[in-house]
């Protein structure tokens, strides 16, 4: 592959994870982390740029997005995959960046309420930058990447040229346990199950430029996760650094998408505001352009379905659903979404083994079913339907319960068991 394609596709990565939630959490944990915010930052970028590039690195090694759930009964690999493109697709992940679109880069400007004429432009332009697949590494990676780079770049410079206050003393919970907070606020930018998804998106696009055969496709998948990495990390370096040191502009503020707007106009005065308008706008598109192409990339591959109806009926549904508003989505999808991001990760973290040795039976079965269990356990946490005196009890004997990760241990044992197994039964073979 050549060079400028391989830089284009690792581009086209990186927008397609940078929405408005990925600008958001950042500057939110930097105020509270305030001096500890490099410690905060290293768990934070351990656990939402480590575990995406860890699963594009996977499946790069597996060749086919489909292999995850290979392993699985055909009906329980369908009902993940149709569940999951759902999920992150018109039920939640792409009418929530039409709403944050709405609510940060259009509302400012108007009086009255415009969503409805904004869910159906922005969803269009969502289904005529989609319906040409072959094209979306050069409409992302070569044209509206750079773009949104460069204004990002423009945010970041300013703030560390000229910054608008001084990190403050850490909150409570950053005091001790920075690090740990770190992890789990990265952990819920849940860009693990957007990686799975984004997966067909990226694997194609590998393909589409000539590279087919197995180990160049890994080892392409590794060129564009570095790529990603790097970006995606400078980036939250950058939107922490922003957090950090807007306590005398936006010590009130109720979120970060609320700091972010209120340090803008403070370095930027009246065109902060269209600047950050741009940034979240176009951050969003990019998303809903991406999962929508994923979303027709798999209903294509299992069922035959027409690309282009399938992304026109993804595209009306998040119109639909994006007027109810998004605390509503949220509220209704979220509980899902919960649950499916550790069982996809956990179906990495298998397929990983698998590529490396460890073939035993039923293995993506177990993993499945046990991470299922524990993670509704870290679900119900989360949400706070969990009573609190069984939530105490849990606490005491579960461990990573508090962390919301409870089925990482369990899953990690039946791997390790699974690939100890391997290895015996192999020697045995080879000694017989």
């Amino acid at each position: 592959m050549k060079k400028q394609d391989l830089l284009a596709i690792g581009l086209m990565t990186f927008a397609l994870f940078l929405g408005a939630g990925n600008l958001i959490f950042p500057p939110s944990m930097g105020l509270e982390a305030g001096t500890n915010l490099l410690p905060a930052m290293a768990g934070f970028l351990i656990t939402a740029v480590g575990l995406p590039a860890f699963t594009l690195i996977v499946l790069g090694r597996i060749s086919c997005t489909q292999n995850l759930t290979r392993a699985l009964p055909s009906w329980l690999g369908r009902t993940f995959w149709v569940l999951l493109f759902t999920a992150i697709g018109p039920a939640f992940g792409m009418p929530r960046a039409v709403t944050v679109a709405y609510e940060m880069g259009l509302k400012p400007f108007v009086t009255e309420d415009h969503l409805l004429l904004f869910s159906v432009i922005f969803s269009g332009l969502t289904l005529v930058l989609a319906l040409s697949p072959g094209k979306l590494v050069d409409y992302i990676g070569k044209l509206m990447t750079p773009a949104l780079i460069l204004m990002l770049l423009a945010l970041s410079v300013a703030a560390l040229l000229a910054p608008l206050g001084e990190p403050l003393l850490p909150s409570a919970t950053y005091q001790q346990s920075a690090l740990t907070n770190g992890l789990i606020q990265g952990y819920m930018t849940m860009d693990g199950i957007a990686a799975v998804g984004f997966g067909w998106v990226i694997i194609k696009a590998i393909n589409a430029k000539g590279v087919t055969e197995p180990k160049a496709v890994a080892k392409t998948s590794l060129y564009v996760a570095g790529i990603y990495t790097v970006l995606m990390g400078a980036c939250y370096l950058a939107m922490g650094y922003v957090g950090a040191t807007s306590a005398t502009v936006a010590a009130s503020a109720a979120n970060g998408g609320e700091i972010l707007t209120l340090y803008v106009a403070g370095i930027f005065g009246e065109y902060g505001q269209l600047l950050l308008a741009a940034i979240i706008t176009m951050a969003c598109l990019t998303t809903t352009v991406g999962l929508t192409n994923a979303s027709a990339e798999y209903y294509q591959q299992s069922f035959n379905a027409p690309f282009t109806l399938t992304s026109v009926i993804v595209v009306m549904l998040t119109a639909f659903i994006a007027n109810f508003g998004l605390d509503q989505i949220i509220s209704v999808s979220l509980p899902a979404i919960l649950i499916l991001c550790p069982i996809a990760i956990s179906l990495v973290m298998v397929s990983y083994a698998n590529s490396a040795g460890c073939s035993i039976k039923h293995t993506h079965l177990t993993v499945l079913v046990s991470t299922l269990v524990f993670g509704s356990l870290d679900a119900l946490n989360i949400l706070g339907y969990m009573p609190k005196s069984l939530d105490q009890n849990i606490a005491e004997v579960l461990p990573l319960y508090t962390a919301h990760a409870s089925w990482l241990l369990p899953c990690s044992l039946i791997i390790a068991g699974n690939y100890t197994i391997s290895m015996v039964n192999r020697r045995r073979t080879c000694t017989a």
